[in-house]
């Protein structure tokens, strides 16, 4: 048998605390439902198969997954053990390991879950922990080790005594597993008082297999925490954003605050570019060098935008691409756009690219000048060099080095309102 990556997450649990109609595990967190993003993580291990234990409203995280990964299905909710066990059938033919990850750990990152895949493997342990050292372990399994450092169980909260109340090391309930050493011990896991079987436990069992059973201390606690109500997603949300917007200001963008700047994962921004507040970035977006955005600006997901370009106070950029140098200063919506170099677009401009049924392109050439209040209702092409008089309403294509007037002529009528 050829050796095999296996990732198991687990998304059978109940919700209840999200007081929702939804299963927890399709709520969204920064614009990606739980279980995707630790789906996500899992393609990123360029695993051999993904395997997802779904139990009670699993339509809804097939709806979500798709064709990501394997389904399996736990009918009656009794443990994380339990869970596991209904994988065992599609592990027997594979050896390797195997890492379970859970739907509702969602920040969890692929370095993480990488080393300690590397760990148990170059160790030759028959299951790795990832742990964490708290300040407060309440709540959570303890890890026992012995006087030399050995992983010797886990104790649940509620089993804890005086002393291992007091142990500060924690289970994240993330674990690499050798194949071969799991589906030989996970069979010795027997229900507790309350019928479930516990995954926890097959640490112990381990141990009294004489395996080798090692540890790993996580270097970011954030990465381990889970959401069980809205609360925490929240929470999750601060903690993803802040993270985020780190990492750009590190690699040299200004971002003036960063408690109302949210930019979403997969966005590029080049140097010395500044983000005003109350502006929001989403995905697959592109933003160049020396460019200013916001405040109070909304740039939708696959927008490119050129090196000196200004996006201003309340606009909206929707899949619009901005040449070097070009300007939408304020109170403007550009969708489904091509907007060449040295462009200014006048205040309360908008591009009218939906007719109902489809999106339309609008073409913008380079060096015009869109007055202000003007709707360009698209498609429709704008050359090069074109002034495009304030209050126009441009339903047809203008050529270059034109002047477009699209409106009525004034009309002052004396007495207007006499009878």
């Amino acid at each position: 048998m050829e050796k095999d990556l296996i990732a198991v997450v687990m998304a059978a649990g109940k919700s209840e605390k999200m007081n929702s109609k939804k299963n927890k595990l399709v709520h969204k967190l920064y614009g990606k439902e739980l279980v995707s993003r630790v789906v996500e993580t899992a393609e990123k291990l360029d695993c051999d198969e993904i395997i997802t234990v779904v139990g009670e409203q699993k339509e809804q995280i097939v709806e979500v997954l798709k064709d990501r990964t394997k389904y399996v299905e736990q009918k009656e909710i009794l443990g994380t053990g339990h869970a596991l066990m209904q994988v065992v059938p599609e592990l027997e033919t594979k050896s390797g390991q195997v890492v379970i990850l859970y739907g509702d750990v969602p920040i969890i990152t692929k370095d993480t879950v990488e080393k300690l895949i590397d760990r148990n493997r170059n160790e030759r342990e028959s299951v790795t922990l990832l742990t964490a050292i708290s300040d407060n372990p309440y709540g959570y399994g303890r890890i026992v080790r012995n006087e030399v450092g050995e992983v010797k169980e886990i104790v649940e909260e509620r089993d804890t005594n005086e002393l291992t109340a007091k142990i500060k090391e924690i289970n994240s309930g993330i674990y690499c597993f050798n194949i071969e050493d799991l589906l030989e011990t996970i069979k010795d896991l027997k229900p507790r008082e309350n019928g479930e079987i516990y995954l926890t436990d097959i640490v112990k069992a381990m141990d009294d297999r004489k395996l080798k059973i090692g540890a790993m201390i996580v270097e970011d606690n954030t990465e381990i925490l889970g959401v069980n109500d809205r609360v925490q997603l929240e929470l999750l949300g601060r903690i993803l954003k802040m993270k985020i917007n780190t990492m750009h200001m590190l690699n040299g963008v200004t971002i003036e605050d960063s408690d109302t700047t949210y930019i979403y994962e997969d966005v590029k921004i080049g140097k010395d570019t500044v983000i005003h507040p109350n502006t929001t970035i989403k995905s697959d977006c592109e933003i160049g060098e020396d460019c200013e955005i916001g405040p109070n600006a909304y740039i939708r997901e696959h927008c490119k935008l050129a090196n000196k370009v200004k996006i201003g106070n309340c606009c909206e950029i929707k899949k619009t691409t901005v040449a070097y140098g070009s300007k939408v200063p304020h109170l403007s919506y550009m969708g489904d756009c091509e907007i060449g170099t040295g462009v200014n677009i006048g205040c309360g401009s908008i591009t009218c690219n939906y007719d109902g049924v489809n999106k339309h392109k609008t073409i913008i050439g380079d060096d015009c000048f869109v007055g202000s209040n003007t709707n360009l209702v698209a498609p429709v092409t704008v050359g090069k060099n074109v002034l495009i008089a304030a209050g126009s309403t441009i339903t047809k294509d203008v050529p270059d080095d034109t002047l477009a007037i699209a409106r009525e002529r004034q009309i002052n009528k004396v007495d207007w309102n006499k009878k």
